[in-house]
């Protein structure tokens, strides 16, 4: 008997990973890949112009990440959800509590079809999104409590020959240009890091830090002006004197977080 058909979304901002997880899909039987996103945001979009059946979401994006997406869904509107990620041991541990799934990079062709068989059959029990929403909720509070324990408070960097431990709180601001980190003091000290962004933001805590764009962090109690920008953004001093722009997506979250009283 032909499988009823399962329409997919793959969210990943790296494009390998993506083009590989979806030539992964192609070959299991009865699915449909509805589309593809680089991005938190595209996969907004795309979870609300195609409505899939089910989301394969990169766990760390920048910006929005996997746990952001599932946030800003409505709940009567939200897919089946299973997240690709390296090993996490706070992510799968919340993941097998709440019964999300989950696959582990690199992908495997035996997990991804597993992954489909299961979405299939939830959707044959007809579950209803509510309950979706509770469990991912609940997932949600678990990974970020686990993950609070891990979070960095030095960060080893070169000077010349010898290793600086940087106090996180001395850190102002963080910029990623490709595998290289650009990391600026509050006394206006530059080092440079090999490290991925996203990465990193997973070590740091979020009370601590924001991102501003795609590509930069910033300490938030060394945040000293905000100022409106055209089209909606802004841009953000620090105490430093240096001045980052504020993507349009980071504007709405500042709107909605530090700029209410």
């Amino acid at each position: 008997m032909t499988p009823a058909t399962i329409r997919v979304v793959v969210a990943d901002d790296e494009r390998p990973a993506r083009r590989f997880l979806i030539g992964l899909l192609k070959e299991c039987a009865g699915v449909e890949v509805c589309g593809e996103a680089a991005s938190g945001e595209e996969a907004l979009e795309l979870i609300e112009r195609t409505r899939p059946d089910l989301v394969l979401l990169d766990l760390q994006m920048p910006e929005l990440s996997g746990l952001d997406v599932v946030r800003h869904v409505p709940a009567d509107r939200l897919p089946l959800v299973a997240f690709v990620t390296a090993f996490d041991e706070y992510a799968v541990e919340a993941f097998e509590l709440n019964a999300i799934d989950y696959v582990l990079k690199p992908a495997e062709r035996a997990r991804v079809e597993a992954t489909i068989e299961r979405a299939r059959e939830r959707l044959r029990r007809n579950e209803p999104p509510g309950v979706r929403a509770a469990a991912l909720a609940s997932a949600t509070a678990i990974y970020e409590q686990g993950a609070r324990r891990q979070y960095l408070e030095r960060l080893p960097v070169k000077r010349r020959d010898e290793v600086v431990l940087l106090s996180v709180r001395q850190v102002a601001s963080i910029t990623a240009e490709g595998e290289l980190l650009h990391i600026t003091t509050v006394a206006n000290e530059r080092y440079t890091i090999t490290h991925r962004l996203h990465a990193l933001e997973a070590r740091l805590d979020p009370r601590r830090f924001i991102r501003l764009g795609r590509g930069t962090l910033a300490n938030l109690d060394l945040i000293s002006r905000v100022s409106p920008m055209p089209g909606g953004t802004y841009t953000a001093t620090l105490s430093n004197g240096h001045q980052l722009p504020v993507s349009r997506i980071q504007s709405r979250i500042l709107r909605e977080t530090l700029l209410k009283l």
